[in-house]
């Protein structure tokens, strides 16, 4: 029973592990931004969920009433995040292929999604709170 009261939870919780994994590699890559030969990297994340969500049977759902169709399969707690080098650019002469800029931009855009997904774990735990509370 608790395992339903904290699906949403766990799902947002992944999410978040993808989004700090993300952060390391910009960070990463923002100080590897002189590195000769360097190859900057990137985390593939939403393209899996997308592939779990939209695979045949593959996105388990909660039945919760005999009349619900029961389905197979994975939970998007599971997708696991990847990281993905990119060898097969280099944008100096050194070798070395990291944009300073587009590493700020996704830094940026990784920041914002991870206060976004925070802010919804923060508003599940309130409405628990205010289940358990009520007088």
């Amino acid at each position: 029973m608790l395992e339903k009261m904290f699906s949403s939870v766990n799902t947002l919780q992944t999410g978040l592990n993808a989004s700090w994994l993300r952060n390391e590699v910009i960070g990463n890559n923002i100080a590897n931004v002189d590195t000769p030969g360097f190859k900057a990297s990137h985390v593939r994340f939403e393209e899996l969920v997308s592939e779990a969500v939209n695979a045949e049977g593959s996105l388990q759902m909660t039945v919760t009433d005999e009349g619900h169709i029961p389905t197979t399969g994975g939970r998007l707690e599971n997708v696991v995040p990847e990281i993905v080098r990119d060898e097969t650019t280099t944008t100096r002469m050194d070798g070395n292929n990291v944009n300073i800029d587009n590493e700020m931009v996704e830094m940026a855009k990784n920041s914002i999604n991870y206060y976004a997904a925070i802010s919804k774990v923060n508003s599940e735990f309130r409405k628990l709170n205010s289940a358990i509370n009520v007088n």
